[in-house]
Formats: structure tokens, sequence, C-alpha cells
């Protein structure tokens, strides 16, 4: 019995039957798609771990940097809570002024303001 491809490696001219090619053929597309299934496995799963890989590590750095935005977030109210709290003291230590008159006491001349404000007065002559 001749074994079909030992005929067709030989040059020998008896065509095969179309049922034998079609047998000859299914076993090897299966091992090349079986191939080729395998390397797309593969890479996937290299694809996949990698971005897995760096999916996690941008996750944690996304957390550390939120954790750093509400520390600063804090600090800064903090901040705002205090400058509000001096400025309330200063408003209060200044609302008084704000409705006296401003006179001089008795007996005391009137203060003058401008570049002339620490000239004495000429004394009249005698």
């Amino acid at each position: 019995m001749k074994d079909p491809t030992s005929s067709a490696a030989a040059g020998d001219s008896t065509p095969l039957a179309p049922e034998a090619g079609v047998e000859i053929s299914k076993p090897v597309e299966h091992k090349i798609l079986k191939l080729d299934a395998e390397r797309i496995r593969s890479s996937v799963a290299r694809l996949t771990s990698n971005s897995i890989e760096g999916l996690e590590g941008l996750s944690s750095e996304l957390q550390a940097l939120q954790k750093f935005l509400k520390s600063e977030v804090e600090r800064v109210q903090g901040e705002i809570e205090s400058a509000l709290a001096g400025i309330k003291i200063i408003i209060d230590t200044i609302a008084p002024w704000k409705n006296t008159p401003v006179s001089p006491p008795p007996g005391t001349r009137a203060l003058r303001a401008g570049p002339a404000a620490n000239i004495e007065p000429a004394h009249p002559r005698k």
C-alpha cells in the first residue's frame, strides 16, 4: 500500500483523490490553528498581565495622590479658618473706634495733619 504523501513527494504523477487531500489538510490546518491560538493566548495573557499591573500601579498612585490632596485641603481650610479668626479679632478691635468722634481732649491744641503737622505755630510779636 502506497502512502499518499510519499508518492506526492517522490513526484508520482498519479493524482491524489480529493477525499485524501481533504483528510491530509485537515490535520495540518488543525495543527496550524492550534499553534495560532496558542500564540494569541500567550500574547493576550502577556499583554493583559502588563496592563493589569500597570493599572494596579496607576490605581495605587491615584490613591496616594487622593490622600495627599485630602490632607492639603484640610491644611488650607485650617489656615483659612485661622486667617478669618484673626480678621474677626481685628474687626472687633477696630469697630469701637469707627463710631468714636475724634476730638482733642480739653486743654490740648488741635492736631494738624499733612506736611506742616510738625511745624510750630509762629508766636505773635510783641
